[in-house]
């Protein structure tokens, strides 16, 4: 038995990710959820979250996806996503306007899925381009 797992992270205009790593980790339906080599077949979607790839050489990248699905089949994972971010993609501040805006509004008693939705984005967005420095140590 294999200690890799192959994964794909797909948006629409191009692959973030292709190559084997030791574990995938992301928020799939209510929970956690992680993926080790020879996982069993799973399906869902994708909620808003920083996903972790713990690559072969002993890095961890970390992406900002903003929902889709994940499916694990034949020892492969792939994530098929309409927005996702490399840390080194995000624009900080742009981030920080996003979350203090969405942070006001829902001090305003805003209660509104599409304020709640960026105050989501622009957390995972500001966890992930906080992590660019960031490496796995076994």
């Amino acid at each position: 038995m294999t200690s890799t797992i192959h994964v794909q992270l797909l948006v629409p205009e191009r692959s973030l990710f292709a190559g084997d790593a030791t574990l995938v980790a992301l928020r799939a339906g209510d929970g956690d959820i992680a993926f080790l080599a020879n996982h069993a077949p799973f399906m869902a979607t994708v909620q808003i979250c920083v996903v972790k790839i713990e690559r072969l050489d002993d890095e961890v990248l970390y992406v900002a996806v903003h929902g889709g699905f994940v499916r694990v089949a034949k020892n492969e994972v792939v994530i098929l996503a309409d927005v996702a971010e490399l840390a080194n993609e995000i624009d900080r501040d742009r981030a920080r306007s996003a979350l203090a805006s969405a942070e006001a509004e829902l001090a305003q008693s805003v209660e509104d899925a599409v304020v709640e939705t960026t105050l989501r984005r622009a957390q995972v967005r500001l966890e992930v381009a906080s992590t660019s420095t960031r490496a796995f140590h076994s």
